[in-house]
C-alpha cells in the first residue's frame, strides 16, 4: 500500500501495525503528491477529535503538510470536502467555509455540482449569525445558486460598514463565481489546517476588470474625504476618517494598484498620506492612523519607492509621538521588499531644476551620498543661510529644505534597493541603466560609484567603475548588473580594493570590501543546516533592531509562553528561497535580555509553499548574502563585543570569542585596514597580527581585538575599557565604506597612539596600573 493509501487507512481504521509505523511517515510525507495531499485534507478535517491517539496524530500530520504547501483539488475531493464541512456542522456547530472556497480555488478541472452543501452552509452559519468571513460566504453563496446569493447578499450587505466597503460588496455580488471564489481567497485568514494563500491569487484578481475599475475608485474616494476632513467640510475625529471595514477595503485595493503600478499612483499617494497622517488643528492625533499604517503595509507587499519616499516624507511630518517610530519599523521591511522587485525599485523621478535665484544669492541643492542645500553670492560659497534670505523667501526657503529632505530619502531608498538586487542577480539593458541611472541627476552619484558588470558576449562580462572608467561603448540591450566579489578571483577583488582606497571612492554601500561566504565542510556534513554561528551569547534587543533593519522578520522572545524561541526569517531572491535563523531566550533577569544563536537553514518556494533545501541546493549568492546578514547579527550584538561585560557565567564565552578565529566579517576589516593605516599619521606607531591592531604608546602597547574592538594592554593583558565617542572619525580617516566597527577600532588607535597626552581620569587610571 502506498503512503497515502496507509494515512488513510490510519485516520479512518487504523490496522495494529500503523500505531508501530505511523512515527517513521513524517519523514515521508513530502513523497506525496499535491494531489493526493488534496485528498487527504477532506477526511482529516472530518475526523475532528479522533478518539484513536494514531488517527488524531496522522490527521495533525496531514494538516501541517497543507499549511506548508498547496495541495491540489480534484473534483472529487472538492465534493467530500463540502461533505466534512457538512458533516462537521453537527459536532462543532461551525464550519470553516473559507476552506471549501479555498478547495474550489485549487480544483484542478470542472467544479462538482455542490449547490446542496453549499446552500446548507451558507444558511446554517447565516441562521447562527457566523457571519466573520462574508466574503467567503458570498462566494460559496454564489456556488448554490442566485437564489442563495441574492438572500445572503441581503444579510451580509448591512454588517458592511462604511461607503467604500459596502460599494466594495456591492463589486463582489456581481462577480462571476470564480472570481468570487479568487476574492474569497485574496480575503481569506490562515488558519489550522488551511493551505498557504494561493501564489498568483493578487495577479488573478488584479486582471478582474470590475474589481480594477473599483480599486481605483476606492481609493479615489478615500482621498476625497481625507481632503474635505482637511478643508473643515467634515468634521475633524482622531482616527475615526474611515471605518474597520473601510480600512481593510482600501488595504485589499491598495496593493492591487501598487501590484498593477499604475502611473497615476506617485501623486496619489503624495497627496493621500499627509491628509490621512497629520490632523487639520494642531492636535497631535492622525485622521485615519489605521489607514497610514494599512497603506505601509501594502507597501512591504508591493512597494514602489515613490510610495517608500513617500512615506518618509510624511513620517517627518506627523505629529503622534509614537507614529515616527513604529513607521520606522515598518519602513525597514518596505525598503528590503522593494530591493527585490527589481522591475520598479531602480526608478526615481528627475527633481528638477537644482539651482534657484532667491534675491542676491543662489541657493543650491548637491546630491552625493546625501542632498544638501547651500548657498552662493556672486560666485563664492557662503556657510549657513544668509539673513536675507531667510527673512525675505521664507516659501521658497520651505520648498527648498523639503526637496532636500525627499532627495535624500530617495537616495536611501535607492542605495538600499541595489544591495537587495544582489540576491535576485539583476540585470539592466545597458542603454536604459546609462540614460535613466548613470545619467541621472539624482541617482547618478551613487550608481557612478559602485562596480558594475557589462555582458560583452554570451557569458563574459566586463567590469566597471563609472566613477574612475566613464561609460563603455556597448549595445543598448547589453546586459548590466552590479559586480559581486564571489563571481571574481581574488587577485580582481584586491585590485578594486586598492582602487577605492587610491582613489578615495565611499561606496555607497560595502561592495568592492564585502565579505563572501561559501560552504564548508562541516556544512556540506549537515546537510540542510548550518551551525557556523550557534553557541553565541547575544544581547537580545540588539539583535532584534538588526533584524529589522535588514529586513528579516521575527517575533520577539521574552518570558511568556512561546517566547522562548523563535525563528528570524528574510525572503530572497524574489521569493524563491527564504533564510531562518533560529535563537532562543538564554537570560532575561535584572534586565540584560540575552540571547544564545542557533542554526541557519534555507527554503525553496515550491508551488506557493516552502520547503526545507539542502545547503548545497542553495545558490551560492544567496547563501553568501544570508549568511552575511546573520555574520552582522552576531557580531554587533555579541557580549564579546561589550567591553562592560562581567557576568561570571557568560565570561568564559567572552574569553573563548578573544581567541577565536577571525569570521568574514572581521577578515574584511583587517584587510581595509592593512590598506588603511599606511595613508595615516600613526602608520609607524601600528601593526596587525592575526587578530589584533597592535599600537604602540608612549606608556604601553595596545592590542585592539579586529571584531570586537575591546582592548588588551601588555604585558599583562589588562582589559581597557574606553567608553566610545559618538563623534564621527570621518574627518581624520577615508574609509571606503560604512564599517562603525571599523571607524571604532581606528578612533581607539588614533588615542592610544598618542596616550601620553589622554586626560581622561577614567583611562589614565587604568593605563598606569600596569604600566
Amino acid at each position: 500500500m502506498d503512503l497515502a493509501g496507509r494515512l488513510l487507512r490510519a485516520m479512518t481504521d487504523p490496522a495494529p501495525e500503523d500505531a508501530e509505523e505511523f512515527r517513521t511517515w513524517y519523514a515521508e510525507m513530502r513523497r506525496l503528491s499535491d494531489t493526493e495531499v488534496g485528498g487527504l485534507l477532506p477526511v482529516a478535517y472530518g475526523l475532528g477529535r479522533a478518539p484513536d491517539h494514531v488517527s488524531t496524530c496522522v490527521r495533525f500530520m496531514v494538516e501541517e503538510e497543507v499549511r506548508q504547501r498547496q495541495p491540489r483539488f480534484t473534483p472529487e475531493a472538492c465534493e467530500r470536502m463540502f461533505a466534512a464541512l457538512v458533516d462537521g456542522l453537527k459536532a462543532r456547530k461551525w464550519a470553516d467555509i473559507a476552506l471549501g472556497a479555498a478547495a474550489l480555488a485549487r480544483c484542478q478541472g470542472t467544479w462538482p455540482d455542490v449547490a446542496g452543501p453549499a446552500g446548507t452552509l451558507v444558511e446554517f452559519l447565516l441562521r447562527n449569525e457566523r457571519d466573520e468571513k462574508p466574503f467567503a460566504i458570498l462566494a460559496v453563496a454564489g456556488v448554490a445558486g442566485d437564489d442563495v446569493l441574492r438572500r445572503t447578499a441581503q444579510r451580509l450587505r448591512p454588517d458592511r460598514r462604511g461607503e467604500i466597503a459596502l460599494a466594495e460588496f456591492d463589486v463582489a455580488v456581481r462577480l462571476a463565481p470564480e472570481e468570487r471564489i479568487l476574492l474569497a481567497e485574496l480575503c481569506r485568514s490562515p488558519t489550522y489546517d488551511s493551505p498557504p494563500p494561493l501564489p498568483d491569487v493578487w495577479e488573478r484578481v488584479a486582471a478582474i476588470p470590475a474589481y480594477a475599475r473599483f480599486a481605483r475608485h476606492a481609493l479615489e474616494t478615500a482621498a476625497a474625504r481625507a481632503r474635505a476632513i482637511q478643508d473643515g467640510e467634515i468634521p475633524y475625529r482622531a482616527d475615526k476618517a474611515f471605518t474597520t471595514d473601510e480600512v481593510e477595503t482600501l488595504g485589499r485595493t491598495a496593493r492591487l494598484v501598487l501590484l498593477r503600478d499604475e502611473p497615476w499612483l506617485p501623486a496619489f499617494f503624495d497627496r493621500l498620506l499627509p491628509d490621512i497622517a497629520i490632523a487639520p488643528t494642531e492636535a497631535r492625533t492622525l485622521p485615519s492612523q489605521a489607514l497610514l499604517y494599512e497603506i505601509v503595509r501594502a507597501a512591504q507587499d508591493f512597494p514602489t519607492p515613490e510610495l517608500v519616499t513617500a512615506i518618509r516624507n510624511v513620517r517627518r511630518n506627523v505629529r503622534h509621538a509614537g507614529v515616527p517610530k513604529q513607521l520606522d519599523k515598518m519602513l525597514k521591511k518596505a525598503d528590503a521588499a522593494l530591493a527585490e522587485r527589481t522591475e520598479v525599485a531602480l526608478r526615481l523621478p528627475e527633481p528638477g531644476d537644482l539651482r534657484r535665484e532667491l534675491g542676491d544669492y543662489t541657493a543650491v541643492v548637491t546630491v552625493t551620498d546625501r542632498a544638501e542645500l547651500a548657498f552662493e553670492k556672486d560666485g563664492k560659497a557662503l556657510k549657513g543661510v544668509p539673513a536675507p534670505v531667510r527673512r525675505d523667501h521664507k516659501d521658497e526657503l520651505k520648498e527648498l529644505r523639503d526637496l532636500v529632505k525627499r532627495l535624500s530619502a530617495q537616495l536611501v531608498t535607492l542605495a538600499r534597493a541595489l544591495e537587495g538586487g544582489f540576491t535576485v542577480d539583476a540585470t539592466h539593458p545597458f542603454g536604459r541603466w546609462r540614460d535613466t541611472l548613470v545619467r541621472h541627476t539624482i541617482a547618478g552619484p551613487t550608481v557612478r560609484r559602485l562596480i558594475w558588470e557589462i555582458e560583452t558576449a554570451p557569458g563574459a562580462w566586463r567590469a566597471v567603475l563609472p566613477e574612475t572608467d566613464g561609460l563603455p561603448d556597448a549595445a543598448d540591450d547589453a546586459a548590466v548588473r552590479l559586480w559581486h566579489p564571489i563571481r571574481s578571483e581574488p587577485g580582481e577583488v584586491r585590485a578594486w580594493r586598492d582602487l577605492l582606497i587610491e582613489r578615495r571612492i565611499r561606496q555607497p554601500f560595502k561592495q568592492a570590501f564585502r565579505e563572501i561566504y561559501l560552504l564548508t565542510p562541516a556544512e556540506e556534513e549537515t546537510g540542510t543546516y548550518s551551525n557556523r554561528f550557534a553557541a553565541h551569547l547575544v544581547h537580545y534587543r540588539r539583535m532584534f533592531a538588526l533584524f529589522r533593519a535588514r529586513g528579516w522578520t521575527s517575533r520577539l522572545l521574552g518570558p511568556w509562553d512561546g517566547g522562548g524561541s523563535d525563528e528570524a526569517a528574510r525572503i530572497l531572491a524574489a521569493g524563491e528561497w527564504r533564510a531562518r535563523f533560529s535563537h532562543v531566550l538564554a537570560d532575561w533577569e535584572d534586565g540584560q535580555e540575552i540571547a544564545g544563536t542557533n542554526r541557519v537553514l534555507f527554503d525553496r518556494r515550491a508551488d506557493g509553499a516552502w520547503r526545507n533545501a539542502p545547503l548545497a541546493d542553495v545558490p551560492p549568492l544567496v547563501f553568501s548574502e544570508a549568511m552575511r546578514d546573520v555574520d552582522l547579527f552576531v557580531g554587533v550584538a555579541s557580549i564579546a563585543a561589550d567591553p562592560m561585560w562581567e557576568d561570571g557565567e557568560a565570561h568564559e564565552y567572552w574569553v573563548r570569542e578573544w581567541h577565536a578565529d577571525l569570521n568574514e566579517s572581521t577578515r574584511t576589516r583587517k584587510d581595509a585596514l592593512a590598506r588603511i593605516l599606511p595613508r595615516t599619521k600613526i602608520a609607524d606607531r601600528c601593526s596587525i597580527d592575526d587578530r589584533h591592531l597592535v599600537v604602540r604608546g608612549r606608556l604601553r602597547t595596545y592590542k585592539i581585538h579586529l571584531g570586537s574592538a575591546n582592548i588588551a594592554m601588555e604585558p599583562d593583558d589588562a582589559f581597557l575599557c574606553i567608553v566610545p565617542e559618538r563623534r564621527a572619525l570621518g574627518a581624520k580617516v577615508f574609509l571606503p565604506f560604512e564599517d562603525e566597527r571599523l571607524a571604532l577600532i581606528l578612533s581607539k588607535a588614533f588615542l592610544l597612539a598618542a596616550d601620553d597626552t589622554i586626560t581622561d581620569e577614567s583611562i589614565l587610571t587604568q593605563i598606569k596600573r600596569g604600566a
